[in-house]
């Protein structure tokens, strides 16, 4: 993917200001780590007269294919090669629009501390993105940008200039020029606009896009003709959003004209924000699963294997019908922290009586862990080295062997919806690894056929058409025939 920024200037105000601006030297290419891949920042020409910051996107497509976005729009194969051949290393999208935020953030802002006074200061400018996937063709590029004071050149990609009558592409070339705008202004623009074009988004939209629209939409979306559907459009036609942002878009619009009108809005919005499910942190997510899955199973005595600060036990204390919950660590310090949070020195008898929180090591078989309904592993398998889990499995399916065990683990194939990350990174810097579901569902399978269990999977968070939920979880049963054979042993 690439797009330029070009500026002209005199000797008084010269072009290589726009360095200035981006908070990127014209002397110098630099480079930023994405969670897609590489964004790289270099002037192609920088002088007094004429100034252009280019920004290339290195997309790395094979990434893409291993965590499971090669799949078409939507989640269903456009074709059978689609999860190689598709647009998103060469196309201008929401990957690009996230790049355009996240390198030139301070610019986004109109942010300048080295020279404050110029952020403010209109300038000519000319962006030009040689591939823009535009559904809706070129008259929808000049309904989106006109509006906004760009000159709008949307060239259409033939499909093959060898066979014209093959017709054009849904690409086009966008150039957008313009007299006098800031810079701040054209990447607020873009950052908007480009994923809007391409009517999709490579990362799960949450009620957090609303704000982030409102943002950078500010001072122009508002009073845009084609709101409803740039609104629409960037949260991903999900319609609660939509109509959240579009009430609020109207309270800014009314915001100086009928004070009455305002607050019937401001009513109605707050009304509708207090119906509207918050969205739930998918920490609390996976610790509802697990209470799901240890209700069903009917356990009543439950080990938490790697508690950690003691987050699960301090949920399960809440339900009576566990009547016993034991924390086993390797750290003590995690279990001094747990301690602390379930205030084990100032609980009563009857509570006290049903937790309790030990040292212990997974790599080991320990008597201490054998007798217990259900044992819980959660976020605690990608802790361990991997030549280490064999050990951890004999540990708990081989020798404690509850009735039923959980494991929750990430998600890898996910890990390109989560903006922050860069590409290659796992989630937690003590990660030895993380799984796809596949990798996952091959290592549960082979765990339960050694020590006769049954397993299902269980999607934790949102499941994402095309690359499955953040957090998969296996629920491991013993199944009849191994508990009849340890019922004749006994």
């Amino acid at each position: 993917m690439f797009l330029t920024i070009s500026t002209t200037g005199t000797p008084e105000r010269p072009a290589t200001d726009l360095g200035y601006l981006l908070h990127k030297h014209p002397g110098k290419a630099q480079a930023f780590s994405t969670s897609y891949g590489t964004a790289h920042v270099l002037y192609p020409e920088a002088d007094e007269q004429r100034c252009t910051a280019a920004l290339l996107l290195e997309v790395d497509a094979v990434a893409l294919v291993r965590r499971g976005k090669g799949k078409g729009r939507g989640g269903a194969p456009d074709a059978a090669l689609a999860q190689y051949v598709n647009d998103r290393p060469y196309a201008a999208s929401s990957l690009l629009a996230v790049a355009i935020g996240a390198v030139f953030s301070s610019a986004m802002r109109g942010v300048c501390g080295a020279r404050p006074e110029l952020p403010a200061q209109a300038r000519p400018l000319r962006v030009e993105v040689p591939a823009l996937p535009a559904r809706g063709g070129p008259g929808l590029v000049r309904r989106l940008f006109e509006p906004l004071g760009w000159t709008v050149t949307a060239e259409p990609v033939a499909l093959d200039t060898e066979f014209p009558e093959w017709g054009d592409s849904r690409y086009v070339r966008l150039v957008l020029e313009s007299e006098s705008r800031t810079v701040a202004e054209a990447l607020r623009h873009l950052y908007v606009l480009l994923p809007v074009l391409d009517d999709a988004k490579h990362y799960w939209v949450a009620a957090d896009e609303v704000d982030k629209l409102l943002r950078v939409g500010e001072g122009w979306l508002p009073d845009h003709p084609e709101q409803k559907l740039i609104t629409s459009r960037y949260l991903s036609r999900r319609w609660s959003l939509t109509r959240e942002a579009m009430a609020r878009l109207e309270l800014v619009r009314l915001a100086e004209t009928d004070d009455s009108e305002v607050e019937a809005i401001d009513n109605a919005v707050a009304a509708e924000a207090e119906a509207e499910e918050k969205p739930t942190p998918l920490a609390v997510q996976r610790r509802d699963a697990i209470v799901a899955a240890l209700t069903e199973a009917g356990a009543a005595r439950v080990l938490d294997l790697g508690c950690g600060e003691g987050h699960l036990v301090q949920t399960l204390l809440k339900d009576p019908r566990f009547t016993e919950i034991v924390g086993v660590d390797v750290s003590m310090r995690a279990l001094t922290i747990a301690s602390r949070r379930l205030r084990l020195d100032r609980m009563g008898e009857r509570q006290a009586s049903r937790v309790r929180l030990f040292q212990g090591s997974l790599a080991y078989t320990d008597g201490r862990l054998k007798g217990y309904d259900a044992a819980v592993l959660s976020e605690v398998v990608e802790h361990l080295d991997l030549p280490r889990l064999p050990a951890l499995e004999y540990a708990v399916f081989g020798a404690a062997r509850p009735r039923t065990v959980l494991v929750t683990t990430p998600n890898v194939e996910y890990n390109v919806r989560w903006e922050s990350l860069p590409a290659g990174h796992v989630r937690h810097r003590d990660h030895r690894f993380e799984w796809t579901r596949e990798e996952f569902r091959t290592w549960a399978g082979a765990v339960a056929e050694r020590h006769g269990y049954d397993v299902r999977y269980v999607a934790v968070g949102p499941d994402d058409p095309e690359v499955g939920p953040p957090t998969q979880m296996a629920v491991f049963t013993r199944n009849t025939h191994t508990n009849e054979k340890e019922a004749k042993a006994a």
